[in-house]
C-alpha cells in the first residue's frame, strides 16, 4: 500500500494541514461526515462532500466512493476526500499517521493503535492517552507547538480579535431548523442585512463586513451552532485563502510527523 497520512475532518483547520503536507509531497486522505458543518467552507476540503470536487489554493479535493481510488486521484495531483465518519476503511487500507482534526473541543477515547503515530488537533487530547504527540492551536505564543507531553491549552470559548471584534463577529442559529441563506461567502454586508434565516428567525450581520464563513444551505442546525463569521475588514482575499491559524496549524503536523525517523523513512516511498 502506497504510504499516506489520514486527516480525520475536512474543516478550515483541517485543510491547512491538508495543504501543507500536500505542498510537502505527501499523499493525504481527507476523511468526513455525510454532512460536514464547516462555516468557513471557501477553504475547507469537506465542501467536496456536498459539491463533489472544490479547489483551495489551486489544489483540488475530489470526493471518491471508496478508498481504492486514492492512488488514482494522488497520481494526478489531487486530495481524495471520502464520507468515513467512524474510519471503516482502515480494516483494508493502514495509513502511517492518523491527524485527528475533527476539532471536538473535548476528551474522546482514541485507541493509539489505530496508526503508527495519532496526532490530535487542539482541546481534548492528552498525549499518552488519545494521542501520541498534539498540536496547539489557540492563538497566541504557542500556536502550533508540538507537545509530546501533556495536553494543549484549553477551549477559550473567545474567538480570535479582529479590530475590536470576538465574539460579535461569529454567527449561531437562534433556532434549531434548516438553513436558507440570504448572501454568499465573499459579499459585502451592512450591519443588519440578513445573511440567512433558521426557522423564520433571521441572523442579521452584526456590523459592516464581509461574509467570510457560511453553513452549507439547507442542512438542519441545532439552536446555538456556529452558522456564520462576518470580518470586519472589507478585503475579500481572506475569504478564499487558508488562514496564517491554519497553516501554522499544519506546519506543526509536518513537524511532529518528520521527527518520527520511521515515519519520515516511508513517507515519500511510492
Amino acid at each position: 500500500m502506497t504510504p499516506f497520512i489520514l486527516i480525520w475532518g475536512g474543516g478550515d483547520l483541517a485543510t491547512g494541514v491538508a495543504l501543507r503536507l500536500y505542498r510537502s509531497g505527501i499523499r493525504v486522505l481527507v476523511v468526513e461526515t455525510n454532512q460536514p458543518l464547516a462555516v468557513r467552507r471557501s477553504v475547507s476540503f469537506a465542501q467536496a462532500v456536498y459539491d463533489g470536487e472544490t479547489q483551495i489554493e489551486g489544489v483540488k479535493g475530489k470526493l471518491i466512493g471508496e478508498p481504492s481510488e486514492m492512488s488514482t486521484y494522488w497520481n494526478k495531483g489531487i486530495i481524495p476526500v471520502i464520507v468515513d465518519p467512524v474510519l471503516d476503511l482502515l480494516g483494508e487500507f493502514q495509513p502511517l499517521v492518523i491527524v485527528d482534526a475533527r476539532m471536538r473541543k473535548r476528551y474522546v477515547d482514541l485507541p493509539l493503535d489505530l496508526a503508527e503515530l495519532v496526532i490530535g488537533l487542539g482541546p481534548g487530547f492528552v498525549v499518552g492517552e488519545n494521542c501520541h504527540a498534539a498540536v496547539e492551536t489557540n492563538r497566541g505564543h504557542f500556536l502550533g507547538r508540538v507537545y509530546w507531553e501533556g495536553s494543549p491549552e484549553a477551549d477559550t470559548g473567545i474567538p480570535g480579535k479582529v479590530q475590536s471584534y470576538t465574539k460579535e463577529r461569529v454567527l449561531r442559529a437562534p433556532a434549531e431548523g434548516d438553513v436558507i441563506a440570504h448572501a454568499k461567502i465573499g459579499d459585502a454586508v451592512k450591519k443588519g442585512d440578513a445573511i440567512l434565516s433558521i426557522d423564520g428567525v433571521r441572523v442579521p450581520a452584526p456590523f459592516d463586513g464581509v461574509v467570510r464563513g457560511l453553513i452549507q444551505e439547507s442542512i438542519r442546525v441545532r439552536k446555538g451552532m456556529k452558522v456564520g463569521d462576518v470580518d470586519p475588514r472589507l478585503e475579500t482575499f481572506r475569504c478564499w485563502t487558508v488562514s496564517e491559524k491554519s497553516l501554522a496549524i499544519g506546519g506543526g503536523v509536518l513537524e511532529a510527523i518528520l521527527t518520527k525517523e520511521s515515519i519520515r523513512s516511508k513517507i515519500w516511498t511510492r
